[in-house]
């Protein structure tokens, strides 16, 4: 290891390692049907789950506003991916549910994350990369998949 990295070096390198697997996974899903979703739409998808959620508990999985959220969702439903419908339990409640376009880019996406890893396999080794995972396992506090990552960007 150089004598010459700097602290701030390990959050770039690591933002750049979790941006460049990003870019992949959406260019790889533009490829296969799906080139309008973002980012953001991926936390918002994981939020509101298989057994849906309002946009009150999607806003607060996410660490942002009920409306941005309602805005997320509208985009996600004009997109296809989810639909709003009333919660059997309470009426008063709108869940949104993902449409099994919804369910699709996500089992999509899943797999599109398994060939980036067996690629960052076949640079770095399967061991180092075996290694850098263990490592930030143990660095990383408690939960180590938070969805509120959109909100702590936006704050």
């Amino acid at each position: 290891m150089s004598s010459d990295t700097y602290g701030f070096e390990l959050p770039l390198l690591l933002f750049g390692g979790f941006r460049s697997i990003i870019d992949e996974l959406h260019a790889e899903l533009a490829r296969r049907g799906h080139p309008d979703v973002r980012p953001a739409h991926g936390f918002a998808l994981q939020a509101i789950g298989l057994g849906g959620a309002t946009a009150t508990e999607t806003g607060r999985r996410l660490g942002i506003s009920k409306q941005a959220a309602g805005k997320t969702i509208d985009r996600l439903e004009e997109l296809g991916y989810v639909q709003r419908s009333g919660d059997d339990a309470d009426r008063r409640r709108k869940l949104a549910r993902l449409t099994p376009r919804g369910v699709e880019v996500l089992a999509l996406s899943a797999m599109i994350f398994e060939d980036i890893r067996s690629r960052w396999a076949g640079r770095l080794g399967a061991g180092r990369l075996a290694e850098l995972e263990s490592g930030l396992r143990t660095m990383v506090p408690g939960e180590t998949f938070r969805l509120d990552v959109p909100g702590w960007f936006g704050a």
